[in-house]
């Protein structure tokens, strides 16, 4: 018998991350080794240990979703990445396969899609919900906020939602000097200049989600 697949997951909900593992540790090939309710802890875990798949929300607490994303792919380049998420714009998924993802599973998807999807991206196959892959073949957009930093793109988000400096840089362990520098950058980059502009964009492109 072959050896079974490691997934790790990361749900800032610990109900729901108890289903998840429920669910996945039913099947004969898979054993959940561990389970993370915030990026920080992702990021430490993968650190010292490593596993072959990751099932990763994008809405985490501390770094947020697609650093962490980034991150430990950086640290494990071998490490399967499968998004399972509210979010379902062709905007936030492109972010997120930009950022080394692997697959991407919208919340409303049926439980054996998450098993189906998990055993793909682990033999290296794309996974993709239907209204995912269907919004990525017709979306044209290009649209400003694709310039940016996964780290940027976070910051951007809270910009939008009418975040402070300060409120980000404690909702992410940052120094207000580095956020401030950050905000400096998005402008840069996206030409929008103010708070309003960034959250017309935002709104526009359906980037804002979970900012609470």
């Amino acid at each position: 018998m072959s050896a079974r697949l490691r997934v790790a997951l990361a749900d800032d909900h610990s109900v729901v991350r108890t289903g998840y593992r429920r669910l996945l540790e039913l099947e004969a090939d898979m054993e959940v080794v561990a389970d993370f309710g915030d990026a920080d802890s992702v990021c430490q875990w993968f650190a010292a240990h490593s596993a072959d798949v990751l099932v990763l929300d994008l809405s985490m607490p501390g770094r947020g979703g697609l650093e962490t994303l980034a991150r430990v792919k950086a640290r494990q380049p071998g490490l399967k990445v499968l998004i399972f998420s509210m979010h379902d714009s062709a905007s936030m998924v492109g972010q997120a396969l930009r950022a080394g993802a692997d697959g991407y599973l919208t919340k409303s998807s049926e439980p054996d899609a998450l098993i189906d999807a998990v055993r793909r991206v682990a033999h290296g196959e794309q996974a993709l919900s239907p209204e995912i892959a269907d919004a990525l073949s017709s979306d044209g957009d290009r649209a400003m906020h694709q310039v940016l930093s996964p780290r940027e793109f976070e910051i951007f988000r809270l910009l939008a939602a009418g975040r402070t400096v300060e409120e980000i840089a404690a909702r992410l362990f940052l120094s207000v000097k580095t956020v401030a520098n950050y905000q400096t950058a998005i402008r840069q980059k996206t030409g929008l200049n103010t708070a309003l502009d960034m959250y017309r964009h935002a709104e526009a492109h359906r980037l804002l989600g979970d900012t609470e």
